[in-house]
């Protein structure tokens, strides 16, 4: 399996653990804001496959804590299953990201018990789903299955949003706060710039407009928070 990118410390990416972070290649929607647009056709060369990857953990043990697997969208890759099962077996707690439109697929990592914790990108309310993700029609059924999923079955997770100032406003979040009534764990996150960005003219909100948003949330999400704000 080949691997295409690889963090080899974050604080950040798996809460509560010092992690590194894989990333794989491959991605079924063309958000027009995303960091990660280098890996969205599979195209990008590899910096090492499975196998590396095994070595490197055997030989960061009691270093590292967890592993967190993102994209990209993990859930393409068929092989990631077997994958996350061998980093676990050497002892580490494992994370996957999701974009929450293969339900199927994480429903398998669920009942075999192969991710600790879930991060599920909540991309903007039902309505804008589609101009956020940057296709022209999004499966909602598979978005809401695998929400369900997440709330009713996972051992921990979180949804998140990335706040972009041109496709967000204080209506996504008025239907956004309804929809996930109940969750555990929901953040937003503001845009943050970079090269890596294909199309130009994103910004990010401000902080007090972020704090506005988070507001609107926490009648139904009490512990909706801002991250990295």
């Amino acid at each position: 399996m080949k691997i295409h990118g690889l963090q080899k410390l974050t604080l950040l990416d798996f809460p509560g653990y010092t992690a590194c972070t894989v990333f794989l290649a491959g991605c079924d929607w063309r958000c027009p804001f995303c960091h990660n647009s280098d890996l969205l056709d599979g195209s990008a060369e590899a910096v090492m496959d499975d196998e590396e990857l095994l070595s490197f953990l055997e030989k960061r043990k009691g270093l590292l804590d967890g592993v967190a697997f993102t994209g990209g969208e993990p859930l393409l890759r068929k092989e990631l299953p077997e994958l996350m099962e061998k980093v676990r077996s050497l002892g580490y707690r494992t994370k996957l990201d999701t974009n929450g439109c293969h339900p199927k697929e994480l429903k398998q990592i669920l009942r075999r018990g192969l991710a600790d914790y879930v991060a599920m990108d909540i991309k903007n309310d039902p309505a804008r789903y589609p101009v956020t993700a940057g296709v022209d029609t999004v499966d909602m059924d598979k978005i809401n299955e695998s929400i369900s999923l997440l709330m009713h079955d996972a051992p921990d997770y979180e949804f998140r949003t990335t706040v972009v100032a041109q496709l967000h406003d204080e209506d996504s979040f008025r239907q956004i706060g309804p929809w996930l009534q109940g969750a555990k764990r929901y953040f937003l996150q503001a845009f943050a710039d970079r090269d890596s960005v294909v199309f130009s003219g994103f910004s990010a909100p401000s902080r007090e407009t972020m704090e506005r948003y988070a507001g609107i949330l926490r009648p139904f999400i009490p512990a909706a928070a801002l991250r990295g704000v």
